[in-house]
């Protein structure tokens, strides 16, 4: 039969990402398509041995329903990590465990927007937040990045044109897509832009932790004394994305609201991953595990950096070397067409990301593409890179 799909999902499009994890599941193919971890930063025999003590002593709280704004004590941590690390939390605000930070995107869109409602990001940015924004009928309005985050003239000319717009989205650390760092300057313009045309800021921020290199900047959301900043946090890059266990910082009201709607959702966060997670962040030395994935993916970077110098380097493709996180953001010269050469690259068994996924503006031109280096091995890597230079162009 013919099937009559709602207006909501019609036009929606598989991720590029999940269509690319199609040929990058051939063992033979080397991905650097993932937004994946690498697979030496789980810390697996504690995860087992944290399953083992609560299914073997408090079965019924791993088993049975929970809260759904998320267990207590995993909540009232995070508060205080929050507050104590990064100055986030003040009286008006509220915090609830949600399904991986992808879930806080969704829930924040359905409880801001209305059909045709403006959000505007980063060009380019993370593509699961654009399919999110699009599910709900929003528009999605790229405002183009420098080497230190979000161009402000862009965007304070995007505001004034889109008086529709309801919030700001931005990845201020390691962007997803393009690793860069947004600074300190441009994050205190984003706030009082936010603050004079009376939008909302969603502050993402799944790979802060994750700093291999530089000085820590202070968030967004610790400027906030007006209630504008709704923060991401997440546990899928420092924990297991398997998990799915992320969290939400933002005013009170937003916050009833997005119960509301998790409620109808999914009921509550998975609540043996809550359990797990709580146990590991306050009885293991989280701080010494940030510290193992920061020396892995330093690690990492400078095998990734070392061999792009090597072979792409010399075709003319370039990037920006990040300070943290796990991707980088490739470009290839201006005469290239980028879809050719990633269509190229698949058959020759290597997956990248064409950089037209990471757009607002899904038909505008793009010679970019993205690497994930941190869930490739080391041989992979070197491989991989290899492979790429002898793509013709």
């Amino acid at each position: 039969m013919n099937y009559n799909f709602s207006d909501r999902v019609k036009n929606l499009k598989p991720s590029a990402i999940r269509e690319i994890f199609k040929y990058a599941a051939d063992p033979e193919v080397v991905s650097f398509s993932a937004g994946n971890p690498s697979s030496l930063a789980f810390p697996a025999e504690e995860i087992a041995q944290i399953s083992n003590k609560i299914l073997n002593n408090s079965p019924v709280d791993a088993l049975q329903y929970s809260l759904t704004e998320g267990y207590t004590p995993l909540r009232n941590f995070l508060k205080t990590y929050l507050n104590d690390t990064h100055k986030i939390g003040r009286d008006f605000d509220d915090l609830i465990v949600t399904t991986g930070a992808q879930q806080v995107i969704d829930l924040f869109t359905k409880v801001m927007c209305n059909e045709g409602d403006v959000v505007v990001c980063e060009n380019p940015s993370f593509v699961g937040a654009l399919n999110c924004f699009r599910s709900h009928s929003t528009i999605p309005v790229g405002v183009d990045i420098d080497d230190d985050g979000i161009n402000l003239e862009s965007l304070e000319q995007t505001l004034k044109n889109n008086k529709n717009a309801k919030f700001i989205y931005t990845i201020p650390n390691f962007q997803n897509p393009s690793g860069i760092t947004m600074s300190l300057e441009k994050r205190k313009a984003v706030y009082e832009l936010a603050k004079k045309y009376n939008v909302l800021i969603l502050e993402d921020n799944p790979y802060g932790d994750l700093r291999f290199e530089g000085d820590y900047i202070p968030t967004i959301k610790s400027l906030d004394t007006d209630g504008i900043v709704v923060y991401v946090g997440s546990f899928s890059k420092v924990l297991s994305p398997g998990m799915r266990v992320g969290y939400v910082c933002a005013d009170s009201n937003i916050i009833k609201k997005m119960v509301v709607c998790k409620q109808t959702n999914d009921v509550h966060t998975n609540i043996w991953a809550q359990l797990v997670a709580f146990d590991f962040i306050s009885n293991y030395d989280f701080n010494a595990h940030l510290d193992k994935l920061r020396k892995i993916y330093l690690d990492k970077m400078t095998l990734t950096e070392k061999t792009f110098n090597e072979f792409l380097a010399p075709k003319g493709i370039s990037y920006i070397k990040p300070q943290g996180g796990l991707f980088i953001w490739c470009k290839l010269p201006d005469y290239v067409n980028m879809m050719d050469y990633c269509k190229k690259a698949v058959l020759e068994k290597v997956c990248v990301v064409p950089g037209t996924a990471f757009l607002a503006d899904e038909n505008q031109i793009s010679h970019h593409f993205r690497i994930n280096f941190s869930a490739p091995s080391d041989d992979d890597i070197v491989k991989g890179f290899e492979i790429l230079s002898n793509v013709d162009f």
